[in-house]
C-alpha cells in the first residue's frame, strides 16, 4: 500500500487534536501512572505521551473515532516522546519504548479499522515533535550565543524517537509543529541516518508552525525560506500546522502550493483561542474555511490541529471527498538558498555578491576582533557587509591561535541573534571539516560550504559531500585534486568535470546546489607562466556553464590583483574589467569587496586599456605598461556653491507663500519660528501649513495652479511636517490623551503584484496629500494579500491600485475578489495608464461588492476621494458610479456580440502578402551588439516632449504647448526645471544609456517566425522554446475582427518572408534602458521629501529611454542593418514614424502578449549584457526601458490587434507551450469571447 498512489487520486485526511480529545476523558494522576509508574517521584500528569503505555486503550479509542469520522492518516500519540522533552518527567529513559508503543497502538487501531472497511486505505504517521528547546535562539536574553541544546544532543534524541515509531509500524514520519527550522533538520539528519540502518527510504512529512501576524516562524523564517531550508529531505509533504486558524493560515498555505514541488498539507487550529485559551470555532465552521484551501487548489493533505475533534474532521472529510488533489507544479532546478528570508539564483539573476569581510584570513580587522573576543564587534562588521550589498555571507575561522570550531559555533549562534544580518544566507567557510560541520550545525537556513575538492581523493570528496547533502547545504567544488591546483584551463575542465560526475551522478547531489570555484590566481607577476590565469578562468567558466548543466562558477575575486597591493586604484579597475569578462562568460557569483570595485564605464580608457591587456594577456609587455602607468593616476574634488535670497511678512505669510511658490530655503527658520509661537506644534500644521495647502488646492481645482506647482507644494509640506515630527512625537509621550489632528481620510496606495511602474501612483499621492489626505504608499510589486493585511493594520478608508502594464489588469480583479472574500466594503480606486473606465465596469466591480471606481488622473483624484468620504455625498456618487457602469458594462456586452470574426483559419486565407522583391538586404552582423555607456548629450535631441507633459497632466503637443494661454506659462516654467536637471544628468552622468540590439536570419512560418540562433536553444526566464537549432520562436497573433472585403488580416510575422519562398530573410530585437543609477537619485531625493524632482528624474529618465530607441533604430536603419542609408529625418518626422520599417514592442496593439518579452530578452541576454530584468508580469525593470522587435521590409506597418476569438487563443496556447488558461490570462485585453 503505497501513500504516493493515495495522493495521486485524492487529498488525503489528516486527524485532529490528541490533547483535546484526552482532555474529554478527564484522567487523575492515577490514570497517568497506571501500575507500573505508581511510584514515580514527579508528576506525569499532563504527559500524554506515557498514556500509551498505561492507558493505549483511551489513546486507540481516539485513533478509531478519527478514523470512523473520515481520516485516512493517525498521528502516533508521541509529539514529545524523545529524551530531551521526557526529560521534565524524569522519564527520558523510556523515549524508545514510548515512540514504539504509540506507532504501535496507532497500527493496531488502523489495521482493525481497514479489516472492517476493506474500501479504506489508511496510514499511521509516526508523530516528532519540535521539543521544549530550540537551536536557534537563547533562552537567556543576556547570551544571546547560549543554547539550552546542542545539535548532537537533539540529533541523539530524534534518533531513538525515530527508530521507535519505525520499530512501532509508522508508514510515514511527520516532524510537525516546526517553529524553529533547525530542531527540523536535526530530526531529518537522525532520519537519514535510521535510512541507512535499515536499508530503506522513509518517507517524511515536514510541517511548520507560522506563529503569528508577521507570516514567519518562531525563529524568523518566512514560509519560503523554510521551504527552500528544508527540500534536501525529498519529503513526501510539506505544509503547516497548529499557531493560527484556517482565515489566517490561508496565504501560507497559498505560497507553499505554488513554490513547493511535493505534496501540499495543511492542519489548522479551530479558530484562534479566546481568552480561556480554549477554541470556539464549530465543526462547519472550520471546514468552510478548509474547503477554500481545497477549491483553490492548493492542498493535498487536510485535517485539524488545536481544538478540532472528530466531528470537525468529519466535515473536512466530507469537503474534500469530491475535490481534486492540488496537482504538483514543476519547480526549476534553481539555486534555492536561505537565512531568515530566502534567496533564488535564477538564469535572470544577476551577480551574488559574497560578503568577504567575516574572514579571519582575509580581514585584518575582523581578525582582530575575534582574536580579542570583541564578538559584538565582529557582528558589525557582518551587518556592514549586508547594508553594502551582500547576498550570502562567508564566514572563515581558520586561525591557529583559535578555537576554530568553537569559534566558529559562537560567531554564528550570535548571527542567528541578529535578525538584519541572519536574514542573509551564510556561506562556511573553512579548511577543516570539523569547522565546516560544526558551522553547519548552527544554520537552520539553507547556507553554503566553502569548500572542497578532490585534493585528499575520491573517497574523502563523497564522504564530505554525503554529509553536506544530509545538512542540506549547496557545496563549491574547488579545481584542486590529487595532483594539486588547476591553474591552466584543461586541468580545470578536467577537475570540474570530474567531480560534477561524482557528484551528480554517482551521489546524487543536486546539480544546481554545486558552485565550482576553479581558481581565480594572480597575473602581472612578472611570471610568462601566470599570463594566461584570467583568461584561463574565463575560458573554464563559459565551459562549465555550456556543459555542467545548473552548475554554478563562483571566485575569490581580489586574488587577481595581489601584485598591486597597496595600489587600491589599479586593484579596483582590475577587480571591476576581471568582472565584467568573467560574467559576461557566465559567472554567477564571487567573493568581492564591494569597496574596491570602480564602475567599469568610469575606468579611466588609457588604465582600462592597460588593465584589460593584462586580463586578457593581450601583450607581451601587459604587465611592464601597466607598472608604468600606476603611478600617474590622481583623484579630483568638486564643490557646489548655491546662494539665493527671499524674506518678508509674518511667519503665517511667508509659510504660505514657500508652500505656494515651492520654496524650500530658510523652512526650518519659518517653521521654527511658527513653533514658538503657537502653542501646541500640531497647531503649525492645522494652521498655517495647511492654510497654505487650502490655497494650493484651490488654485489647483481652478486649474490656476499646475501639477507640477502642486508637487514642488507638497515638498514643502513635507519637509515642513519632517521638522515638526519630533516634537509632535514628545508631546504625545508627555501627554498622552490630548486629540491629534484629523485628516481627511486615510488612503492605502500600491502598485499591483508584478508591476513596477509608479510615477502616476507617486504624483496621485502627492495631490491627495496635499488635500489633507494621509497618504500609505506600500511602493511597487506589493502582493494582494500584503495589501489587504496593511488595510485592516491601518484601518484604511479607501485603496488605490496602479498598474501600468496588461497583466496588471488581472492582478487587479484579483485583488478585487479578495477583497470581498475578506469581507471589505470600503472603496477601491484603480488608476494606470491600462486601465480604463470598461475595464473597472466589466472586470473589476462585478468582483466586489463594495465601490470600485477607476480615476482618470491626478486632477480627479482629490474630487473623487472627497465625495467618498462625505457621508453626504458618497452614497448618490457611488450609486451614480454603479449605475454608469451597468450602462458600460451592457453596451460592451452589447458591442461584442454585434461584432463580426473570421475564424482564425479564414483570417490566414486572407493575410496579408509580402512582395518578395522589397525583401532587405543582409544586416551588417547577426548576433548581438551591446552599447554599454551611450552617451546621454547623443540622445537629448531625440527626446519626444510632448509625453512629458503628460505626464504632469498638462495637456498639449511641444512645442505648441507654450503659447497656450492657459498651461503655456508654467509648461515653460517646467520645461526649463526639466532642462535644468537634464542637464546636470548629462553633464554628472548621473544615468547610464544601455542598450543591446540583435539581428538573426529569420523566415515565417504561419503566425510564427523562426530565427536561425547560433546554439539553437535559448535558455531563461519563461522560455517555451525547444531545443532545435535554427528554430527559436517568435509567436504572433493575428488580426480576426471582419474587414471590408479585400482588405487584409495583419499579423507581424506578415512582413517577414515565409519559409517557403527560399528567400532568406532576416528579424532584430532591441532592448535599451537609462534607469541605471535612478534608484540612489531617487532615493536621495525622497530622503530630502523632495517628490517633485523624484517624479521629474523618473520623468526624464522614460523620455531618454524613448529617445534611445528612436536613436538606436535611426542606427539600425542607416548603418547596423542598412536598409535605409540615405535616410534624412528630422525629429517631428522621426515622432511622426515616417520612416522605413517598424520596431513594435510585445505588451503594445500589434503584439499585446507580454510573455513574449521574455523570449526577446532571452535572445539578447538583455539582463546579463544591459542589467535590463522582466518582473513576473514582464515589467521592465529599471522602468526607464524600452525593447521590441526590428521589421525592416518596407511594406512593415503599424497596426492594432484588437479583438480575437477562441479558435486562435487555442492554437497560440498550442504553439507557445502553455495551457488555454495561462494564455487567456495573457490574452485578456483582446478576448472577444
Amino acid at each position: 500500500m503505497d501513500i504516493r498512489e493515495e495522493l495521486e487520486k485524492r487529498i488525503l485526511i489528516i486527524d485532529g487534536a490528541m490533547g483535546t480529545m484526552i482532555q474529554r476523558y478527564t484522567l487523575t494522576e492515577e490514570d497517568f501512572r497506571g501500575e507500573r509508574f505508581a511510584d514515580h517521584p514527579c508528576d506525569v500528569k499532563g504527559n500524554n505521551d506515557l498514556l500509551n503505555i498505561t492507558r493505549p486503550d483511551i489513546i486507540k479509542a481516539i485513533h478509531l473515532e478519527y478514523l470512523k469520522a473520515g481520516a485516512d492518516i493517525i498521528e502516533t500519540n508521541t509529539f514529545s516522546t524523545q529524551r530531551i522533552s521526557m526529560a521534565d518527567y524524569q522519564m527520558e529513559d523510556i523515549s524508545y519504548e514510548l515512540s514504539f508503543e504509540g506507532a504501535r497502538v496507532a497500527k493496531e487501531a488502523v489495521n482493525e479499522f481497514m479489516a472492517a472497511n476493506p474500501d479504506r486505505k489508511c496510514f499511521v504517521a509516526g508523530a516528532i515533535g519540535p521539543t521544549n528547546r530550540t537551536l536557534s535562539m537563547s533562552p537567556n536574553v543576556n547570551d544571546p550565543g547560549y543554547r539550552a541544546v546542542y545539535f548532537d544532543e537533539l540529533e541523539e534524541a530524534y534518533y531513538e524517537q525515530v527508530r521507535g515509531l519505525v520499530d512501532g509500524g509508522s508508514d510515514v514520519l511527520l516532524i510537525e509543529t516546526i517553529f524553529d527550522t533547525l530542531n527540523a533538520k536535526v530530526a531529518i539528519v537522525a532520519i537519514k541516518k535510521y535510512e541507512e540502518v535499515i536499508g530503506r527510504k522513509l518517507e517524511i512529512m515536514i510541517s511548520g508552525t507560522i506563529t503569528d501576524a508577521s507570516g514567519r516562524t518562531l525563529s524568523g523564517q518566512t514560509a519560503e525560506a523554510f521551504l527552500n531550508s528544508v527540500m534536501h529531505a525529498k519529503p513526501l509533504s510539506i505544509g503547516f500546522n497548529c499557531a493560527l486558524g484556517a482565515k489566517e493560515m490561508r496565504p501560507h498555505i497559498e505560497e507553499l502550493a505554488a513554490k513547493a514541488g511535493c505534496y501540499v498539507s495543511a492542519y489548522p487550529n479551530a479558530g484562534l483561542p479566546n481568552e480561556f485559551g480554549a477554541y470556539d470555532e464549530m465543526p462547519h465552521e472550520t471546514a468552510h474555511l478548509v474547503d477554500d484551501f481545497i477549491a483553490a487548489g492548493f492542498v493535498n493533505i487536510v485535517g485539524g490541529c488545536c481544538g478540532t475533534t472528530p466531528e470537525h474532521i468529519g466535515c473536512i472529510a466530507e469537503k474534500a471527498r469530491k475535490a481534486p488533489p492540488r496537482k504538483i507544479p514543476t519547480i526549476e532546478p534553481y539555486m534555492r538558498l536561505s537565512g531568515l528570508e530566502p534567496v533564488t539564483i535564477t538564469p535572470e539573476s544577476i551577480f551574488v555578491n559574497i560578503g568577504e569581510r567575516t574572514n579571519i584570513t582575509g580581514s585584518p580587522k575582523f581578525s582582530k576582533l575575534i582574536l580579542g573576543g570583541d564578538y559584538e564587534a565582529a557582528l558589525a562588521v557582518a551587518l556592514q557587509q549586508v547594508e553594502g550589498g551582500a547576498q550570502i555571507i562567508d564566514v572563515n575561522m581558520d586561525e591557529g591561535m583559535l578555537d576554530s570550531e568553537a569559534a566558529m559555533t559562537k560567531f554564528l549562534n550570535l548571527i542567528a541573534s541578529e535578525p538584519d544580518i541572519s536574514k542573509l544566507p551564510i556561506m562556511v567557510d573553512s579548511s577543516k571539516w570539523s569547522v565546516i560541520e560544526n558551522g553547519l550545525k548552527c544554520l537552520q537556513g539553507k547556507g553554503i560550504v566553502n569548500s572542497i575538492s578532490l585534493k585528499e581523493g575520491e573517497e574523502k570528496f563523497r564522504e564530505s559531500a554525503r554529509k553536506i547533502m544530509q545538512y542540506g547545504a549547496a557545496v563549491v567544488v574547488m579545481a584542486f585534486d590529487e595532483k594539486g591546483q588547476a591553474d591552466n584551463f584543461e586541468r580545470r575542465k578536467e577537475i570540474c568535470k570530474r567531480s560534477y560526475d561524482i557528484l551528480v551522478g554517482e551521489i546524487g547531489f543536486p546539480a544546481q546546489d554545486i558552485i565550482f570555484d576553479p581558481n581565480i590566481l594572480t597575473v602581472a607577476t612578472g611570471l610568462e607562466e601566470h599570463n594566461n590565469y584570467a583568461v584561463d578562468f574565463i575560458n573554464a567558466t563559459r565551459w562549465i556553464k555550456q556543459n555542467l548543466p545548473h552548475a554554478k562558477v563562483s571566485g575569490g575575486v581580489s586574488n587577481i590583483s595581489f601584485s598591486f597591493r597597496g595600489n587600491n586604484t589599479v586593484r579596483e579597475a582590475m577587480h571591476s574589467a576581471f568582472l565584467y569578462h568573467a560574467i559576461q562568460a557566465g559567472l554567477d557569483m564571487g567573493i568581492v569587496n564591494a569597496g574596491m570595485l570602480e564602475v567599469y564605464q568610469e575606468i579611466p580608457p588609457e588604465l582600462l586599456e592597460r588593465v584589460e591587456d593584462v586580463l586578457l594577456n593581450r601583450r607581451d609587455d601587459a604587465t611592464e605598461r601597466l607598472v608604468e602607468y600606476a603611478d600617474t593616476i590622481k583623484s579630483k574634488g568638486k564643490e557646489i556653491v548655491r546662494d539665493e535670497e527671499w524674506r518678508k511678512g509674518t511667519v503665517e505669510a511667508r509659510l504660505s507663500h514657500s508652500l505656494v511658490k515651492g520654496i524650500v530655503e530658510y523652512l526650518d527658520d519659518d517653521v521654527e519660528e511658527a513653533r514658538q509661537q503657537y502653542a501646541r506644534p500640531i497647531q503649525v500644521i492645522e494652521g498655517p501649513l495647511m492654510d497654505g495647502m487650502n490655497i494650493v488646492g484651490d488654485l489647483f481645482g481652478a486649474g490656476k495652479m499646475f501639477l507640477p506647482q502642486v508637487v514642488k507644494s507638497a515638498r514643502v509640506m513635507k519637509k515642513a511636517v519632517a521638522y515638526l515630527l519630533p516634537f509632535i512625537e514628545q508631546e504625545k509621550l508627555d501627554n498622552p490623551d490630548q486629540d491629534q489632528n484629523s485628516s481627511a481620510g486615510r488612503v492605502l496606495m500600491a502598485t499591483v503584484k508584478g508591476d513596477v511602474h509608479d510615477i502616476g501612483k507617486n504624483i496621485v499621492g502627492v495631490v491627495l496629500a496635499c488635500n489633507n489626505f494621509e497618504i500609505v504608499d506600500m511602493g511597487v510589486m506589493v502582493p494582494a494579500q500584503d495589501i489587504i493585511k496593511k488595510a485592516k493594520e491601518i484601518n484604511a478608508d479607501i485603496i488605490g491600485l496602479s498598474g501600468l502594464i496588461t497583466p496588471s489588469l488581472d492582478e487587479m480583479v484579483h485583488f478585487a475578489k479578495e477583497m470581498e472574500r475578506e469581507g471589505f466594503t470600503i472603496p477601491l480606486i484603480i488608476g494606470g495608464a491600462t486601465t480604463s473606465r470598461i475595464h473597472a465596469a466589466v472586470k473589476v466591480a462585478p468582483n466586489y461588492s463594495g465601490p470600485a471606481i477607476h480615476v482618470l488622473d491626478a486632477s480627479r483624484s482629490v474630487t473623487v476621494c472627497s465625495t467618498l468620504m462625505n457621508p453626504e455625498t458618497k452614497t448618490e456618487y457611488v450609486a451614480g458610479i454603479r449605475a454608469e457602469y451597468d450602462k458600460a458594462r451592457e453596451a460592451h456586452l452589447n458591442k461584442r456580440s454585434d461584432k463580426r470574426f473570421k475564424t482564425i483559419e479564414e483570417a490566414r486565407a486572407d493575410k496579408f502578402q509580402i512582395d518578395l522583391d522589397k525583401v532587405v538586404t543582409e544586416p551588417t552582423f547577426t548576433g548581438t551588439k551591446v552599447f554599454e555607456d551611450y552617451p546621454l548629450d547623443e540622445l537629448v535631441p531625440y527626446i519626444d516632449w510632448t509625453p512629458f507633459f503628460h505626464t504632469w497632466e498638462l495637456r498639449g503637443s511641444y512645442p505648441k504647448i507654450f503659447d497656450d494661454k492657459f498651461v503655456g506659462d508654467e509648461a515653460k516654467k517646467l520645461f526649463d526645471e526639466a532642462q535644468a536637471l537634464l542637464k546636470k544628468v548629462v553633464n554628472e552622468k548621473l544615468l547610464t544609456a544601455k542598450g543591446v540590439i540583435g539581428f538573426w536570419p529569420a523566415n515565417s512560418v504561419g503566425d510564427d517566425i523562426l530565427l536561425e540562433v547560433e546554439g539553437g536553444k535559448v535558455e531563461g526566464l519563461k522560455s517555451q522554446i525547444s531545443n532545435l537549432k535554427s528554430n527559436i520562436a517568435i509567436h504572433t497573433l493575428r488580426q480576426q475582427a471582419e474587414k471590408m472585403a479585400g482588405e487584409p488580416y495583419y499579423a507581424l510575422s506578415d512582413f517577414v518572408a515565409p519559409k517557403e519562398s527560399g528567400v532568406q530573410d532576416y528579424f532584430g530585437g532591441f532592448a535599451v534602458t537609462t534607469g541605471i543609477g535612478i534608484d540612489a537619485l531617487v532615493e536621495e531625493f525622497e530622503k530630502n521629501h523632495d517628490d517633485y524632482n523624484s517624479i521629474m528624474i523618473k520623468a526624464l529618465a522614460d523620455r531618454l529611454a524613448e529617445a534611445f530607441a528612436e536613436r538606436m533604430h535611426e542606427l539600425v536603419r542607416k548603418e547596423y542593418w542598412g536598409y535605409a542609408k540615405d535616410e534624412n529625418l528630422s525629429n517631428q518626422e522621426l515622432i511622426k514614424e515616417e520612416y522605413a520599417g517598424i520596431r513594435p514592442a510585445p505588451g503594445y496593439p500589434a503584439c499585446p502578449e507580454h510573455t513574449e518579452k521574455g523570449t526577446l530578452f532571452n535572445l539578447l541576454d538583455a539582463e546579463n549584457k544591459i542589467g535590463l530584468r522582466l518582473t513576473e508580469s514582464y515589467a521592465m525593470y529599471p522602468t526607464a526601458a524600452v525593447s521590441g522587435f526590428y521589421f525592416a521590409h518596407p511594406q512593415s506597418r503599424y497596426f492594432g490587434l484588437g479583438k480575437i476569438t477562441k479558435d486562435q487563443v487555442e492554437d497560440y496556447a498550442v504553439r507557445k507551450g502553455m495551457s488555454l488558461e495561462e494564455a487567456e490570462k495573457w490574452l485578456s485585453p483582446n478576448l472577444a469571447y
